[in-house]
């Protein structure tokens, strides 16, 4: 069940490789997502001494959940992987030229989850080019229900 999509991802870059992550949140942020205040439009991924950090998500804090503490609703954040994973995906994103994207935040198991991809930015004439080729399936669909 997904909480929160990047719906701009798809549009800015071509999706290679989909892996889950978990994320280390504090308390105030997991109530916080549980009510649907989390955004990852602006947010992409790090790689910092060997480890992987989700950077620019913002969870807004709730007024009753974090009263006793000052929260920073746009803090960086650890994302939990294999470190077998964590070596190929830095070994893509420092050789090949890719880029890390966060794509959803989701439930598994009641735990709280970050879908990231390794992605190729697109170019302006290949955002063109994606465009023209949605415009055309969808003339495509509606010639072929009014027939």
């Amino acid at each position: 069940m997904s909480i929160v999509q990047n719906r701009k991802a798809p549009h800015d870059y071509f999706i290679e490789e989909h892996y889950e992550a978990g994320i280390a949140l504090e308390g105030w942020e997991v109530k916080s997502v549980r009510a649907g205040r989390a955004q990852i439009a602006e947010a992409y991924v790090l790689v910092k001494d060997g480890a992987l950090w989700l950077i620019g998500a913002h969870i807004s804090p709730l007024v009753t959940a974090s009263t006793h503490i000052d929260p920073d609703p746009v803090r960086t954040r650890k994302l939990l992987l294999h470190a077998e994973e964590i070596r190929r995906l830095i070994g893509k994103v420092e050789r090949a030229g890719y880029t890390l994207v966060p794509l959803d935040l989701h439930y598994r198991k009641g735990r709280i989850k970050a879908e990231i991809a390794l992605a190729k930015g697109k170019l302006q004439h290949d955002k063109r080019a994606a465009e023209r080729e949605r415009e055309w399936n969808r003339e495509k669909q509606r010639v072929l229900r009014s027939r």
